[in-house]
């Protein structure tokens, strides 16, 4: 019997939809305003210091753009290598195949390669996760890791659910198995997104990340409570008004 992940299609997640679909036709119209080399560079560099700056990295847009100028910049070894791997693992964003394992295998071994000796390898031991000092959720066994990916990949492969939340239900249950030592986190939006572009490819350039990064209380919330009901519904809510608040915030020139 295929997996399916537990969420429920309300009312609010069909509202969110129809916006986001509408403001993307909107968009469709002025698409060469946003779509050139100098706004793709600055979104990719938001997305970047975004969803390091949510894993506690402090480095800066600045900084991070210094360091796709390829200067030297004052940071921590591990800082630097965080964006170092970022930048890599974004670079292959359009490359990737989002329903292949092997490729989201291949994108944590890009992004923490330099940092852990585990690298695009699933987890060996068992974890919690922690906010505040407390545990807030027990990943499940590692002994299942490979086995339950392998099911929200099958999955992936054959929901006929709009891509929209396909992307954030993938992005919770991700999030749930926690299936790496570290870089969880960023690997679950990277996700999101290489799903949301092969849906459509302006999404490559549209920093969702940064949006989290400014709402991180409620994204952890939004986790808690999906963890708490069981089901991805809360979070996909949450992450559907974060998308749509992203593409209102698209700088245009």
């Amino acid at each position: 019997m295929n997996y399916k992940p537990p969420y429920t299609i309300t009312s609010k997640i069909l509202v969110l939809v129809s916006d986001i679909v509408e403001r993307l036709a909107d968009i469709k119209n002025i698409e060469s305003k946003i779509n050139t080399p100098q706004l793709r560079k600055i979104n990719r560099i938001k997305t970047i210091t975004g969803t390091l700056q949510i894993e506690g990295n402090t480095f800066t847009e600045e900084k991070v753009t210094a360091i796709l100028k390829g200067k030297r910049v004052l940071g921590t070894l591990k800082e630097v290598s965080e964006v170092q791997g970022a930048i890599k693992a974004y670079d292959q964003l359009d490359k990737y195949s989002y329903k292949q394992l092997k490729d989201l295998l291949k994108a944590h071994q890009l992004l923490m390669g330099e940092i852990l000796t585990n690298a695009g390898e699933f987890r060996i031991n068992n974890v919690g996760v922690h906010s505040s000092n407390e545990v807030i959720h027990i990943a499940p066994p590692a002994n299942r890791v490979a086995t339950l990916m392998q099911d929200l990949f099958n999955w992936l492969k054959t929901t006929d659910e709009h891509p929209l939340v396909v992307s954030s239900v993938f992005h919770y249950e991700f999030e749930f198995i926690h299936p790496f030592s570290d870089g969880n986190g960023r690997i679950g939006r990277l996700w999101q997104s290489v799903i949301l572009h092969h849906w459509k490819s302006i999404f490559s350039f549209i920093p969702i990340e940064s949006v989290v990064r400014d709402n991180q209380e409620k994204y952890y919330q939004a986790l808690e409570e999906a963890g708490s009901v069981g089901e991805s519904t809360p979070f996909v809510e949450f992450i559907l008004e974060i998308i749509l608040e992203s593409i209102e915030n698209l700088e245009i020139i």
